[in-house]
């Protein structure tokens, strides 16, 4: 199964100022089509060290995906962070340019000049169409690993994930398999207790045990990776049925 790196880019979100849901949606949508995903980062508007981090992600992971940093102003800095980190010029594309001419005809206005830059893609990128905004997405081909640039805002976002980015994915790397999840929660007993008893089980590799501590409970998180869902479920069945069989002697599970 392919890898992925997921990277939000706002220093809006470095600040706190909102709140980072992009990165849920897209490891939820990876999990359901087999991606794993191995890490998340989050970044400031700033060209150089997006670019770096670009380069990192790509030296571990078979695909980037990223959010934010696509509009038209000047701290919107994506495009330009991914011609520099692989040496490309900007490429201005008329048709980009017209569907965001038609776009903002359909309200009576011109585009200000600004939104030109949202024409230009990295040489040798793709765009993804984008009919919930102005900002077209980003997909670039690095020997053979993928860069997918998408809006910020979560409803175009999600709809160019879904609509492209999956699509695309799942096309490229034959993706058939499933990654499903399931939680057993134990109230009133100690994340140690649990794992004095099933400790051996979170050396798994596949299906995987973990274990997630919580005011009043701990949840333990079994994941299962397969050909799909039926075969994924299959396995949670046998390990769940392994794990409450070790825990018997408790009341509070559920």
């Amino acid at each position: 199964m392919p890898s992925a790196e997921i990277l939000t880019i706002g220093t809006e979100l470095l600040l706190g100022e909102i709140i980072n849901t992009n990165t849920q949606v897209i490891a939820l949508a990876l999990r359901k089509i087999g991606v794993d995903v191995y890490r998340t980062s989050t970044i400031g508007d700033n060209t150089e060290r997006i670019a770096d981090i670009i380069k990192e992600s790509l030296q571990r992971a078979d695909i980037l995906i990223m959010t934010g940093g696509l509009g038209p102003t000047v701290d919107d800095p994506t495009r330009q962070a991914i011609a520099d980190a692989y040496g490309l010029e900007l490429v201005f594309y008329s048709d980009l340019w017209d569907g965001i001419v038609q776009r903002f005809a359909k309200y009576g206005i011109q585009p200000p000049e600004n939104n030109k830059q949202q024409a230009f893609l990295p040489a040798g990128a793709s765009s993804l169409p984008n009919p919930r905004g102005t900002a077209p997405g980003i997909h670039l081909e690095v020997e053979g690993k993928d860069i997918f640039a998408m809006p910020g805002v979560p409803v175009e976002m999600e709809g160019m994930l879904n609509e492209q980015v999956v699509p695309r994915l799942k096309s490229k790397y034959g993706l058939t398999g499933a990654i499903l999840i399931r939680n057993i929660r134990v109230d009133h007993i100690g994340e140690s207790q649990i794992d004095a008893l099933i400790g051996d089980l979170e050396e798994l590799s596949n299906p995987t045990v973990g274990l997630a501590a919580n005011k009043g409970y701990v949840l333990i998180r079994l994941t299962a990776k397969a050909e799909n869902e039926d075969l994924a479920e299959a396995l949670l069945t046998d390990l769940e049925k392994e794990i409450r069989s070790r825990l018997a002697g408790w009341d509070n599970i559920s």
